[in-house]
């Protein structure tokens, strides 16, 4: 991904691709993952011309938050929204860098759909590792990755 990124080129297609998968479903804000999901959630957020959320770690919102646990291979984790981050009925999408394991998204899917009313309108990835399964965590959810591994 760090090459990726380092290619203007490339960057801008990823962008480009997800704007215009994006522009025509009123998307109000753009929830970014911690911490690579950030760096294509905030650019996406420019292009459509809307919000940025993000989830991040306990502890690192300056704000009143929800918080979700969820298992790992070996523990537990939890991701933290600000609690005001959205407006009843706006369009959400998510964006995270890589979909593996699917856990730190199903989190922030139940973070988003347990204590916000609004339209999650899809989880995008720009890759998806077939191999982990992470797809089956994530539920009845729309989902777009843009590269399979």
């Amino acid at each position: 991904i760090t090459p990726l990124l380092s290619n203007s080129v490339s960057f801008k297609k990823v962008i480009d691709t997800l704007r215009t998968r994006y522009k025509d479903n009123g998307i109000d804000q753009v929830v970014g993952v911690e911490a690579r999901g950030f760096v294509f959630a905030s650019a996406l957020a420019y292009a459509l011309d809307c919000g940025l959320v993000m989830v991040r770690k306990p502890g690192k919102l300056p704000y009143k938050t929800f918080q979700e646990t969820y298992s790992l291979e070996y523990g537990e984790d939890s991701v933290e929204i600000h609690q005001d981050a959205f407006e009843k009925g706006q369009n959400v999408v998510i964006i995270d860098d890589v979909l593996a394991t699917g856990g730190t998204l199903a989190a922030c899917i139940d973070l988003v759909n347990k204590n916000f009313e609004v339209n999650l309108i899809e989880v995008g990835f720009l890759i998806e590792l077939d191999f982990l399964k992470g797809r089956q965590k994530l539920g009845n959810v729309s989902i777009y990755s843009m590269m399979h591994f």
